[in-house]
């Protein structure tokens, strides 16, 4: 009798294993032509797709796409996702800059605040911070200030990478020296797999190096994560818990077919990848 009810649950159990969504995350840019046309209808079928959460890079003035907070929120929300994190910044001010460009942030981390997102991450630097050391230095102090203001309204501040990062100026690596010279209390990384081994960098080298300090990925690919058989995902992945990552996010700038097409496969394959947990 207990073998019978057994083989008899087995394969409920499994039917209800295979539609589990993981905690997959998508950065809005991936669909960027469709936000930027008709952001309620995208977002709608990203939530479809299976996404739990995602992460806008359209914000300016106040507003996200042209929305308020409260209404971006409520659209995220209402198709079953979160905000988890947001692209946004300003290049490194002047010492004549330097109070209106604090003040800009403020305005941000408060709009930021009140669609309850948990990171702002600048994905760019300007030629400041590539040109020498003092430039460097400059932005991980403005780094370091944001982090602050974020830190008080209770979020963090992230960078994310480009393959740039990667080389070395005044003989030091520009991503080693962000990471020793930002406050590991202030400042979290968002690392772009692709860019890094595009850049001739070892993801997992950096994990090992600097533990804990890659709260959100990037999960990128040539077009579709995981089609072009180039990017070493399993071990990226294996690595994790070293690595800090706390939310694991697609981003698409190629597509096989159409971005919506492609940003279905992205999410399918690493649902389906028993090594993302």
């Amino acid at each position: 009798m207990v073998l019978l009810v057994l083989a008899l649950c087995l394969p409920i159990a499994c039917k209800k294993s295979s539609e589990t969504k993981k905690n997959i995350g998508i950065q809005l840019y991936s669909l960027r032509d469709s936000m930027s046309v008709n952001p309620v209808k995208t977002v709608e079928e990203v939530g479809k797709i299976g996404y739990t959460f995602v992460e806008p890079a359209g914000y300016s003035d106040g507003k996200f796409y042209g929305m308020s907070p409260a209404d971006f929120k409520s659209l995220i929300e209402n198709n079953a996702m979160i905000v988890i994190s947001s692209h946004t910044g300003q290049p490194v001010p002047d010492s004549a800059r330097w109070d209106s460009v604090m003040t800009w942030w403020d305005q941000c981390i408060a709009a930021h605040a009140a669609i309850g997102t948990k990171y702002i991450v600048q994905p760019f630097m300007d030629s400041i911070g590539y040109q020498s050391i003092a430039g460097l230095q400059r932005y991980c102090d403005y780094f370091n200030a944001i982090g602050e203001k974020c830190k008080a309204q209770g979020m963090k501040f992230g960078y994310h990478n480009h393959s740039d990062e990667f080389k070395q100026v005044e003989g030091q690596v520009i991503y080693d020296y962000m990471l020793e010279h930002t406050d590991s209390s202030k400042v979290v990384f968002e690392i772009d797999l692709y860019w890094a081994k595009e850049g001739g960098a070892d993801p997992v080298a950096y994990f090992t190096k600097y533990p804990r300090r890659f709260e959100l990925w990037h999960v990128k690919d040539v077009k579709e994560v995981g089609a072009s058989g180039t990017m070493d995902f399993k071990t990226y992945f294996e690595n994790a818990e070293l690595s800090g990552m706390k939310y694991p996010i697609v981003e698409q700038e190629e597509y096989t077919t159409t971005p919506l097409e492609g940003v279905k496969q992205s999410f399918e394959f690493l649902n389906t990848a028993e090594y993302v947990k």
